[in-house]
């Protein structure tokens, strides 16, 4: 695995590139946007680690930039801003997953592995997923409803995915974040909800029937019929 650790404190950034080393990884250090967007523009990597607090270009920006230009790469968030303001703007911007520090590395790992597994495509004989006019191709990770296409984060596949294979089932937020983001302990945050927001916003809104209905104090299923 190739990762991109975007970071302007160097010695915090040589830290986790040193971390991710002896787990076998490959890292490499950008400081800036500008350092980074030169970097993606010469190497292909598996995943980006990007910091907020960044120079002239803010990590939020340049989520951004790099999600317009790579719509599947997973890129993981990594900064001292816990708020929830702070974890909303860095989905919004297109992260797939948020980590605040101080954090544990074992967990920073795990998140990796779980980004970059996910985002791997599948060998099935039947690669499509459907419900009512919704489809999800697991080989192109292309999605489309009826005949628009919708384009997702790696996160937001990873959850659409997780939903169609268990359509008209109850799943508790603890279910989701076990199978989505292969983490079995609390991570203190409202994780699940912002990305099942998120994934509404783009295979709901504008269209009928809803797919993804809220079940008062259970979690979410998903169905093709309206509330």
């Amino acid at each position: 695995m190739r990762i991109l650790i975007v970071e302007d404190e160097w010695e915090v950034a040589t830290l986790i590139e040193t971390g991710l080393e002896d787990y076998g990884f490959t890292a490499d250090i950008a400081g800036d946007a500008k350092e980074a967007q030169l970097k993606l523009a010469e190497t292909e990597y598996d995943i980006i680690i990007l910091d907020v607090n960044l120079p002239v270009i803010s990590g939020f920006d340049l989520c951004r930039m790099i999600r317009s230009r790579f719509e599947t790469l997973p890129i993981l968030m990594l900064t001292a801003l816990g708020n929830t303001d702070s974890k909303l703007n860095g989905f919004d911007a297109g992260a797939d997953d948020y980590l605040v520090k101080p954090f544990e590395f074992r967990e920073l790992v795990a998140r990796l592995r779980a980004l970059t597994r996910r985002n791997a495509a599948p060998s099935v004989e039947n690669p499509i997923l459907k419900i009512a006019d919704l489809e999800l191709n697991q080989q192109s990770k292309t999605v489309k409803r009826g005949n628009q296409k919708l384009m997702l984060t790696a996160r937001e596949l990873t959850l659409l995915e997780f939903f169609l294979k268990n359509q008209n089932k109850a799943l508790s937020r603890n279910e989701i974040m076990a199978h989505v983001w292969e983490l079995n302990f609390d991570t203190g945050t409202n994780v699940v909800d912002v990305y099942v927001n998120y994934l509404r916003k783009k295979i709901d809104k504008d269209f009928t029937p809803k797919l993804i209905h809220t079940i008062s104090g259970i979690g979410y299923i998903m169905q093709a019929t309206d509330d």
